[in-house]
């Protein structure tokens, strides 16, 4: 299994020189590749291949005095960045002729100095190491402190080094790993999402939902009306736009953190995590998209997915259809309506019910019904 392992870079100012330099070059030969495909297709000419588009951007470029200056850094940055544009090519292919499922994806767009976020990314060919003393030393950058947080498993296969909005560096590596199976145990659970609480776990437990863009709203406001008063093109309007990025990297990074927490101790604590499978997308175009943003349950059910195949977990996705919160959890009788301002309700059958507790028992139910036994058939047989 092949993780990433994200560390904090502190480049020297210098650095940062050498740095902004490579990005610049990694861009430049990203945009000529997309610029000869674009011009071969318009005059009909047949597709560049891989190998033809390198020899052009990147070897005879360096001849040229346009781009004599691409020999100052390491090849090796100048290929990936090829390679990138090679992968969203095919990846654009494969979706408009149907062997890519999902959305459709756009053809690549040009790389602006502009974006976001700058990223390099060094192979095993690019000799990037790990000093003795803890530094990552890049070809033709030199020795970047680092901050580590935990040591690397095994040795990286390559690392990408990344400048996001709020002006921080960061380091990528990925190592493959192999499977970490965890003591089995006999808890199982089912967890239903929700807004009023994050997770109600099917044994009674209910998580709060911590609300991080909500409560960092009043200083994200004042960044952002302090950052309109600023006259555009000038040094305080730059600096007030890194202010307004870390504000919402601050953000981000408490949301990822609490993520990462709560998928942990549940992949740790059971052995069955029964999830129900949202659209997230779709609830994301009502009137409660900034909530269901700011709840980020996309990102906590990607890491329960991830932890449990390397941890030896079960992850069952219920479908988004299954009437978890109109179905009775005692008798099995299903409801006609239930109306989101009803947190509890009763039962004929006489059973009284926590809405969001009700269908957490009912989605452990049913991930236990769709699991297979060892001769391949259900657990427990269908209502």
């Amino acid at each position: 299994m092949q993780l990433r392992y994200n560390v904090r870079l502190y480049p020297t100012p210098g650095q940062r020189q050498v740095l902004a330099r490579v990005f610049g070059c990694a861009r430049t030969v990203f945009n000529d590749g997309l610029r000869m495909r674009r011009e071969a297709r318009e005059n009909g000419l047949p597709y560049i291949s891989d190998g033809d588009l390198s020899k052009q951007v990147i070897t005879r470029a360096k001849k040229t005095p346009e781009r004599a200056w691409l020999g100052e850094v390491s090849a090796v940055v100048l290929q990936q960045a090829l390679a990138d544009l090679n992968i969203a090519y095919r990846n654009f292919f494969a979706s408009i002729t149907g062997k890519r499922k999902g959305l459709k994806l756009a053809p690549p767009r040009f790389r602006s100095k502009r974006d976001r976020r700058q990223a390099i990314r060094f192979t095993r060919n690019a000799r990037f190491t790990v000093t003795a003393g803890g530094r990552l030393r890049l070809p033709k950058i030199g020795d970047v402190p680092v901050r580590w947080s935990r040591s690397l498993p095994a040795e990286p296969s390559s690392v990408t080094v990344i400048k996001d909005s709020a002006g921080r560096y960061f380091a990528s590596f990925v190592v493959e790993t192999g499977d970490e199976p965890l003591p089995e145990t006999v808890a199982e659970v089912g967890i239903d999402l929700g807004l009023t609480h994050f997770a109600v776990l099917s044994d009674g437990r209910k998580i709060d939902n911590p609300r991080f863009l909500r409560r960092a709203e009043r200083r994200l406001k004042k960044a952002q009306q302090a950052l309109s008063r600023k006259a555009k093109g000038s040094a305080n309007r730059k600096k007030a736009v890194v202010k307004v990025a870390r504000a919402h990297a601050q953000v981000a990074d408490a949301r990822r953190d609490f993520a990462h927490k709560l998928s942990t101790q549940i992949i740790r604590d059971n052995q069955a995590v029964m999830v129900e499978d949202l659209a997230v997308k779709g609830l994301a175009r009502t009137k409660l998209a900034k909530s269901v943003h700011d709840a980020g349950w996309g990102q906590f059910t990607a890491m329960l997915a991830y932890k449990a195949a390397r941890y030896g977990r079960t992850l069952v996705r219920i479908d988004r259809w299954f009437p978890s919160s109109k179905l009775c959890s005692a008798c099995g009788s299903v409801t006609e309506s239930m109306p989101l301002n009803a947190r509890s309700w009763t039962c004929p059958c006489g059973a009284a019910h926590d809405r969001d507790v009700n269908a957490a028992i009912n989605i452990l139910a049913a991930g236990r019904a769709e699991r297979l036994n060892a001769c391949g058939g259900t657990v427990r047989p269908a209502a």
